[in-house]
């Protein structure tokens, strides 16, 4: 998963096996981050965090306070919805800047515009990453919430 094997040979004489280290998956996702334009993705990762942070003190609250982790509840899907428009948005922005550089070149070479639509997609993807991962947190935060009001009103009876 890390390394790359390169076999070459030189001139019919043995053959030179070197590994070059591939970037590992953080560092990647470094680089994704950087292409992706540094306003919009730094807000999608703050997002993350936010809603990370929102999502440990609604687990701590679940049989406490219902009501704390219903408006906990509430402000994650806020905040996770809010990453994805940015990504959006910026998308959006992305594409136009593109076509303005074609525009002003008076054409496009391939290579060019297919790098361009790809840096385009990168906040996108992480925006709706962080959507989903939020709406799974809320996913399960509302079915142990029922499981916990179940067992409240057995409870009473």
């Amino acid at each position: 998963f890390g390394f790359i094997i390169k076999i070459t040979t030189l001139m019919k004489l043995p053959i030179f096996i070197t590994m070059q280290e591939q970037p590992g998956l953080f560092t990647q996702i470094g680089h994704r981050i950087q292409e992706g334009g540094p306003f919009a993705m730094s807000t999608i990762i703050f997002c993350f965090i936010i809603m990370i942070a929102l999502s440990v003190v609604a687990f701590i609250n679940l049989k406490k306070n219902p009501a704390r982790t219903a408006k906990y509840k509430m402000l994650i899907n806020q905040i996770v919805l809010l990453a994805l428009v940015i990504g959006l948005f910026n998308s959006i922005l992305g594409l136009i800047q593109a076509f303005d550089s074609i525009e002003a070149t008076g054409g496009g070479e391939p290579a060019l515009v297919a790098g361009g639509i790809k840096i385009t997609l990168l906040s996108p993807i992480f925006g709706g990453f962080v959507f989903i991962a939020g709406r799974i947190v809320t996913f399960i935060l509302t079915w142990l919430s029922q499981e916990t009001n179940t067992d409240i009103v057995k409870d009473l009876k």
